[in-house]
């Protein structure tokens, strides 16, 4: 088989694609996989190091606004949009695949449209539950939408053809045992564990609101303990921060404050509470690891994903939904006591985020993309 890749802007993205291509090589090594993404996307980085063959083309996000500047944005996108669809067309007539996937973010448009107008099969992995701008778009003209969230099902046409695959997540944290995980970090088993992030950089105002929280379990001692990371911006400055509210991190022995969680499948593993923002990749490790979770959803994305994200565990019983703003530290504290005094309610809520887990995502993207294919040969 010979299958385009097309994706970018985010690890969301592009991390669904790896997977699915390592899988793909892994059962037919004689196939083949090209990678075609943005000039300079995250994927320029993401996609080499794992060892498959990337081209790029010049694409740009659309703006939504109205004013003056967004419509010339846009103007200049649309002549680059054109750019990248002929240049898109020239790769895959040299490539000939079998099939394009598409996996999200506006750097999968070109290949995906082009690939559509030149009646190559195509299908899109879209990891949010309301799909953005271009999953809507290409979605018109797609053979298969492969959808990360059930609930997503609604925001297409009736005549179009889904197949919910969840989105694939790393093993580690699927095989991850709470028990295990505790051990490995020196956690008591008794222990509760509290664990807090905003993402790779770090939400200024989240971070304040959780140096709050951290104030309060300081001067409190709940008995849980708490790891959270700052993101590289937080590092900067919420270390001074904490400090000015009275906490010497360094004598606090059950708060655990550092810019990454690199080792996140056994922390993730351990934690009986996770604190986080609604991203899709996020969510599906929380999904997968099956920890109840306190999720305040970033208003600054597109079409507002992360609250529909979040939305849906919350239908699952998985977790509690706290909109940004109405949060404040002391709101994220008191409900986090209140899940952790509760054992019963965090059951519950584990019990809900297993209904939602798909454990074999990588399979069923693999298997759908495989079945596409071979359609098209059988012709």
């Amino acid at each position: 088989m010979r299958i385009v890749f097309t994706c970018g802007g985010t690890a969301g993205h592009i991390n669904p694609a790896i997977a699915a291509a390592k899988l793909l090589l892994e059962r037919r090594p004689s196939s083949e996989v090209l990678f075609i993404g943005a000039d300079g996307g995250m994927e320029t980085d993401l996609v080499p190091r794992e060892g498959f063959r990337l081209e790029t083309v010049r694409m740009a996000s659309f703006s939504r606004k109205l004013t003056p500047k967004a419509l010339v944005h846009n103007v200049k996108m649309l002549a680059m949009r054109r750019r990248s669809m002929r240049r898109a067309a020239a790769l895959l007539r040299g490539f000939k695949p079998d099939a394009v996937v598409g996996t999200g973010g506006f750097a999968s448009y070109p290949a995906v449209a082009a690939a559509q107008s030149m009646h190559i099969p195509t299908a899109l992995h879209e990891s949010n539950v309301k799909p953005g701008l271009t999953t809507t778009v290409l979605a018109r003209r797609a053979d298969l939408v492969m959808l990360g969230f059930a609930d997503g099902a609604r925001y297409y046409p009736q005549h179009t053809r889904t197949l919910y695959t969840g989105t694939p997540v790393r093993q580690d944290i699927i095989f991850k045992r709470q028990p295990d995980a505790k051990r490995e970090l020196g956690i008591p088993q008794d222990k509760l564990l509290v664990v807090s992030f905003w993402g790779s950089l770090g939400s200024r105002e989240m971070n304040k609101m959780t140096a709050r929280f951290i104030e309060l379990e300081c001067r409190e001692k709940p008995g849980f303990m708490h790891i959270h990371a700052t993101g590289s911006f937080g590092w900067k400055w919420m270390p001074e921060l904490v400090s000015s509210l009275g906490v010497e991190l360094g004598k606090q022995k059950d708060v655990d404050m550092r810019e990454y969680i690199y080792n996140m499948p056994t922390v993730l593993a351990a934690a009986d509470l996770v604190i986080c923002r609604g991203g899709a990749s996020t969510l599906g490790e929380v999904i997968a690891s099956a920890t109840p979770a306190i999720i305040v959803p970033s208003p600054n994305v597109a079409e507002n994903h992360q609250e529909f994200n979040a939305r849906a565990l919350e239908r699952a019983g998985g977790a509690v939904v706290l909109l940004e703003k109405d949060v404040t530290g002391d709101v994220m504290y008191a409900e986090a006591k209140r899940l952790l005094g509760d054992d019963a309610v965090r059951k519950r809520m584990s019990e809900g985020l297993q209904s939602m887990a798909v454990l074999d995502s990588t399979e069923r993207i693999y298997e759908a993309i495989k079945d596409l294919a071979e359609e098209k040969r059988s012709k």
